[in-house]
C-alpha cells in the first residue's frame, strides 16, 4: 500500500513538473508529513493494562482513512496510512494541503487540518479520532 501512495505522490510531482512551460521548467521540492494517529476507544470499557483486543488494527485505521487533499479540497493527493503503532510519515510537493477524514464523521477531533509543506522541512500533525464508543 506504501509503495501505490509513493507511487502516485511521484507521479503527481512528475505531472506537476511536466506541466511547466519548457522555458520554465522547475523542480518540485519535497517536504514531509508526519505525526501519529490515534483512535479509540474501542471498547466500551478502558482498562490498564489496555486490553489487547482493544487496540488499533490495520482494519481500524482502513476504516477511518485520512486523506491529503489539494488546499482547495478538490483533488485527492495521499492517502494516510499509519504503521500499527499510529505513527506515519509522507513526502508531499511543497505547499498546502487540506487534512480531512475521507467520509465526513463528527469523530476527528483536531480535523480538518490545514498544514503547509516546505521544501526538505518536516510539518507535524497529530491526529485524534474519537469513536464516539462509550
Amino acid at each position: 500500500m506504501k509503495e501505490i501512495i509513493k507511487f502516485g505522490l511521484l507521479f503527481f510531482a512528475i505531472l506537476l513538473n511536466w506541466s511547466c512551460d519548457e522555458q520554465q521548467m522547475q523542480t518540485v521540492e519535497m517536504g514531509f508529513l508526519e505525526g501519529k494517529i490515534t483512535i479509540g476507544p474501542l471498547c466500551p470499557v478502558e482498562s490498564v493494562p489496555p486490553d489487547p483486543a482493544c487496540q488499533p488494527t490495520q482494519e481500524t485505521y482502513n476504516t477511518w482513512p485520512i486523506v491529503v487533499w489539494t488546499k482547495n479540497k478538490i483533488t485527492k493527493v495521499a492517502i494516510i496510512v499509519p504503521e500499527l503503532n499510529g505513527g506515519y510519515k509522507i513526502d508531499l510537493p511543497e505547499g498546502t494541503y487540506f487534512i480531512d477524514l475521507d467520509k465526513q464523521h463528527p469523530f476527528g477531533k483536531n480535523l480538518p487540518a490545514t498544514i503547509v509543506i516546505k521544501a526538505y522541512e518536516t510539518s507535524l500533525l497529530d491526529i485524534n479520532i474519537d469513536t464516539g464508543i462509550r
